[in-house]
């Protein structure tokens, strides 16, 4: 049996949306990109889904080790196609398994965005 190397694709890098909240107020363009990511993140079914995919180990999970959240699977699928449609998402499929991963570049975004906002002047 002879096996066949398949090729490595890089994960599509996701820009950083904006930069911090204390540097300077938002673009319309750039409020708009941000509020999809926080509408997103607003529902604790994905919020919890988001955190499980950031936290598991190896940085990935299979939709398999992720999907007892409370939801039914059909409704899990949504929820991660809405992350995945907002950015903060990749997947991967490998045989009968989808594989999830939160991009490092979308948490560093997210935490740049939100960096010094909450300090005094």
């Amino acid at each position: 049996m002879t096996t066949k190397v398949l090729p490595l694709l890089e994960p599509e890098t996701v820009a950083p949306c904006c930069p911090p909240l204390s540097e300077r107020p938002l673009t319309a363009e750039e409020a708009e990109r941000t509020a999809v990511m926080f509408k997103a993140l607003g529902d604790p079914v994905r919020l919890r889904l988001f955190s499980l995919v950031a936290s598991h180990e190896g940085g990935e999970a299979c939709v398999c080790d992720i999907s007892d959240v409370g939801v039914s699977q059909p409704t899990v699928s949504h929820h991660l196609k809405k992350l995945k449609e907002a950015g903060l998402l990749s997947s991967e499929r490998r045989g009968t398994w989808v594989y999830y991963r939160v991009e490092p570049s979308v948490l560093a975004a997210m935490g740049a965005l939100l960096a010094g906002a909450g300090k005094a002047a």
